[in-house]
């Protein structure tokens, strides 16, 4: 299990590439990728008997492309997510492995995402009981798994919460019965379970889940080869907050599946579905001070990225570790500073709690012209992006071997307007 440590104010490198040549080459603000962080992350999880990457989380085809070179495939969420599997090199259907590399998981279809689950073949991941009768008048005789919210959920946020009668994840555990006559009749088997309560799990919610997953096996019955644990695995963005003891988290899971196993008479696959984990620490938003100035007593260091890049503050009162790049040697003195954005909008600021309210951060004095690094910002930084006051989408970079390459280019002006027209007059 990864270890918990400080979070410095203050760096010169990620993944031992120089910050200040990372931005010379490539201009900020740029999303910037540790490979190295994410493949540990996958290592953490080899207990498992399948890592699948929620891709959601952070999908560059580059980062897909990383993970299936490390034997972990991959959820989808959208057409567009299945696209993109397909564009990293996964590929629909059963491999030789007898593995689906692709999973479709989603609360509904619409008609871009059943055509492609038609055409390509793609294992749907059923999150209403209405996708079941969609699939089976295209597909009958498939097979699918449920996704199944147990009546209960947890988050580090009321937003994602994935669970209890709140949220809108999820089939009901109470129409299990409901389900498996819908399947009945398109001959679908349902072979697999998957169950995601929301993020920032813990080990006494962990246990609820575990318990509702065996009750759901046992009500589903024998067709069942596969249980997903889903996602959610916390990780630190301050000293505060800690992992999860992943020994602790496997046990808790495989005792529910060799309980299963004896209850369905046959062996039971144990997948895992992390996003975040794989994702938040490999990635860091690389941004430039462009102002710093006083108002009454609050002092404000003004960068080039805002919440059209790393939505998270703003949305749930996300914590990120935040890092100066000083220019030169010279000592520097900490300060009570509040980090904000470019955007004409008050909101727009990143050091802030859930709420809206503006919080300070010491970080050392800073001058205009250098640079500073959001830290943690891998997963929903990048994929959450907006042209928001008509700003382009970052660039993205991701360092492997000790070189920096571009996996994404900074969208250009003439990008930002392609598709508009205006009108004949």
């Amino acid at each position: 299990m990864p270890t918990v440590g400080a979070f410095p104010t203050s760096r010169q490198e990620i993944a031992g590439v120089s910050i200040a040549a990372i931005a010379q080459q490539f201009s900020t603000p740029t999303f910037v990728y540790d490979a190295s962080i994410i493949v540990e992350r996958i290592e953490d999880l080899k207990s498992f008997d399948l890592v699948r990457y929620a891709q959601k989380a952070c999908s560059n085809i580059a980062i897909l492309d990383l993970v299936r070179r490390n034997d972990v495939v991959v959820d989808a969420v959208s057409a567009g997510e299945i696209h993109r599997a397909l564009r990293a090199g996964y590929q629909g259907g059963i491999n030789s492995k007898g593995i689906h590399e692709i999973v479709y998981t989603a609360d509904i279809f619409d008609k871009d995402a059943l055509d492609l689950v038609v055409e390509h073949d793609i294992h749907v991941n059923c999150g209403s009981p209405d996708m079941i009768d969609q699939v089976g008048i295209r597909k009958p005789g498939t097979e699918i798994t449920l996704r199944l919210n147990p009546g209960f959920g947890h988050g580090h946020s009321q937003k994602t919460n994935t669970g209890g009668q709140q949220s809108k994840h999820g089939i009901w555990h109470q129409q299990i019965e409901d389900c498996k006559q819908r399947a009945a009749q398109y001959d679908i088997a349902i072979t697999g379970l998957h169950m995601h309560i929301g993020s920032g799990t813990d080990l006494e919610h962990l246990a609820q889940v575990c318990g509702a997953m065996e009750k759901a096996v046992c009500e589903v019955g024998n067709t069942i080869t596969t249980i997903s644990a889903g996602g959610g695995l916390p990780v630190p963005y301050n000293a505060k907050q800690a992992y999860v003891d992943l020994e602790k988290y496997f046990a808790l899971w495989d005792e529910s599946r060799k309980k299963v196993e004896v209850e369905l008479g046959h062996s039971v696959k144990l997948e895992i579905e992390p996003g975040r984990y794989l994702a938040a620490e490999s990635g860091s938003l690389l941004t430039e001070i462009r102002a710093i100035k006083m108002m009454g007593e609050n002092i404000f260091y003004l960068v080039d990225a805002g919440f059209n890049n790393l939505a998270r503050p703003i949305m749930y009162g996300s914590y990120h570790p935040i890092s100066v790049v000083p220019s030169d040697d010279s000592p520097r003195e900490d300060v009570d500073v509040v980090v904000g954005g470019p955007l004409c909008e008050s909101g727009d600021i990143f050091t802030q709690e859930e709420g809206g309210f503006v919080s300070k951060r010491s970080l050392p004095q800073a001058n205009v012209g250098e640079y500073l690094v959001l830290e943690c910002a891998g997963a929903y930084g990048s994929v959450m992006g907006s042209n928001y006051n008509s700003k382009p989408l970052a660039a993205e970079v991701m360092i492997i071997n000790g070189e920096a390459q571009l996996i994404r280019a900074r969208q250009s002006y003439e990008d930002l307007m392609q598709g508009e027209r205006l009108l004949d007059t």
